[in-house]
């Protein structure tokens, strides 16, 4: 493997011994995020709090460009922009002037283990002792009933009394999921939240997926973090599609069925469960019909 610290470089001489904090966010966009949970939490830490770019990634190195082609601009006559795409270490403030690091940008293309370990390197370097990761995933859940997050972790003392709802599975694998996995053998702590955003609002802008993902990095590291502005833009999505489901009486009538698989669920179980539905019980895409999908079409293009 070539050196993992050549595919970083810090912003100013000096830069380590001031960017050290204990908390590190892993924000690299996956395959998946439904809701865009992660996205729209990250855009809200760093338009809410006091930040800095301590470190950048050669991307050069890890994208794949004519995969996810960056946009560039064209004025009349001549090229006049172009979006860089940019891997970014932030020094993030909370409220009450603690700092933690938030690591952004689009998931790599290439060399996972070597940006895994070089990532590694940096959380030992910066001080890190917790890395977290908050993404959506599509679920068959109403938006009427609170959200619920699958937790994970790389040791069970992470986690506290929680009841796994799933069992041994393969899933396709992500980046922050890989770093999550060599953390945990490396010894360090590190823990995500998959959380459960209802499919038919998985390609919509869902603020709520975005809270809860907030709620989870909060209640994990315990940092003081600005909400208001998030929760604020929650419920006006939450109004806007109040309002689409009062002119759509097929769609109103799938939010109650899944309603009552959530309610029914929810008062079989001992205690309160992270998972919103039964899996045995889930409907189809079939079953959802195109009425779901003509209803996700018009909040996606009114957000």
């Amino acid at each position: 493997m070539q050196d993992p610290t050549a595919l970083y470089r810090f912003e100013h001489d000096g830069e380590p011994q001031s960017a050290r904090a204990g908390v590190l966010v892993a924000s690299l966009g996956g395959f998946i995020d439904a809701g865009g949970a992660q996205r729209l939490l990250t855009a809200h830490l760093l338009d809410s709090h006091e930040s800095r770019v301590v470190a950048s990634f050669d991307v050069d190195q890890l994208l794949d460009y004519r995969g996810r082609r960056p946009i560039m601009t064209f004025d009349r006559d001549r090229w006049s922009a172009y979006d860089d795409p940019a891997i970014l270490l932030h020094r993030v403030v909370d409220r009450s002037g603690t700092p933690f690091l938030l690591l952004s940008g689009p998931e790599p293309d290439y060399q996972w283990e070597r940006m895994s370990q070089a990532v590694l390197g940096l959380t030992d370097r910066l001080g890190v002792a917790l890395t977290v990761s908050v993404h959506g995933i599509p679920m068959a859940v109403p938006h009427t009933r609170p959200l619920g997050s699958t937790p994970h972790a790389t040791s069970p003392r992470l986690l506290g009394e929680v009841e796994p709802i799933f069992g041994t599975v393969q899933v396709p694998g992500s980046f922050t999921a890989l770093l999550e996995l060599r953390l945990g053998e490396a010894g360090r702590d590190a823990m995500g939240y998959a959380v459960h955003v209802p499919h038919y609002l998985a390609q919509a802008d869902y603020h709520d997926a975005a809270l809860t993902a907030f709620d989870a990095v909060v209640g994990a590291t315990g940092l003081d973090l600005a909400r208001d502005e998030l929760a604020a833009s929650a419920a006006a999505t939450r109004e806007k599609i109040a309002s689409e489901l009062a002119d759509n009486d097929e769609v109103r009538g799938v939010v109650a069925a899944l309603e009552r698989q959530y309610d029914s669920f929810m008062e079989g179980r001992e205690r309160p469960s992270l998972l919103a539905t039964d899996l045995t019980r889930l409907p189809s895409a079939e079953e959802i019909g195109a009425d779901v999908e003509a209803f996700l079409r018009e909040v996606a293009d009114e957000g």
